[in-house]
């Protein structure tokens, strides 16, 4: 009597192959696109048409990730959405060698206010930052880095979710709040700084401005 093998015995070994394949394909794909790739990208990449085997991918993806106690992490974020990307208390070590735009001074520090105290009115942050905010926030908006809504007869800025992937920032209130320190801290210092020693200007002009003398007024 002919006997045959398990017919699952063999597909088994085949299934941990192509998985690993797609493991690697993924993990390629995240870490050249430097940007979240969405489920569509990734079942594209991948070559599969279930939505649920490719999160599955990369969720697993996360976990190897976490194991290897990388400085690197794959980040879930929401609408289906994964990022390679470097942690973030690597980012501040590291962020002279990243070859995207990056914002000048003045910019960035109109952006990290922003970031801080959103939603803000545009007119707060003009008060603050001065009339060349005007500038910044037109150069922040077509970046895709914040946006703005109608409040009452103003309007609110905010942070877009292209921000958050710009600078590999969650999008949990509570974390990024942690992460902008980390990434805008020295802009953050300088703009704090700048602002003390304007008032501090400003007050010492207000103490030298001489009070108008009515006698003087009537003899001029």
């Amino acid at each position: 009597m002919q006997t045959t093998l398990p017919e699952a015995a063999e597909p088994a070994v085949d299934t941990e192959l192509k998985k690993a394949h797609a493991l690697n394909l993924l993990e390629a794909a995240l870490y050249v696109a430097g940007r979240p790739l969405d489920i569509n990208e990734m079942c594209q990449v991948v070559g599969s048409r279930s939505k649920k085997r490719v999160i599955g991918y990369a969720e697993t993806l996360m976990e190897q990730y976490k194991a290897r106690n990388s400085p690197m992490e794959v980040l879930a974020l929401k609408d289906e959405r994964y990022v390679l990307q470097v942690k973030s208390e690597f980012t501040p070590l590291i962020k002279k060698l990243v070859n995207r735009p990056l914002l000048s001074s003045g910019p960035l520090k109109t952006l990290s206010y922003i970031a801080y105290r959103q939603p803000i009115t545009q007119k707060r942050v003009i008060e603050v930052r001065g009339q060349h905010a005007y500038g910044h926030v037109k150069l922040l908006k077509d970046m895709g880095l914040i946006m703005a809504e109608r409040s009452g007869r103003s309007l609110a800025l905010k942070t877009t979710d292209y921000f958050a992937d710009y600078f590999g920032l969650t999008q949990d209130t509570t974390v990024l709040k942690r992460d902008l320190k980390k990434i805008f801290g020295d802009a953050i210092k300088e703009d704090a700084l700048e602002r003390q020693q304007n008032d501090v200007v400003q007050d010492k002009q207000e103490q030298v401005e001489p009070s108008e003398d009515p006698d003087n007024a009537e003899k001029t």
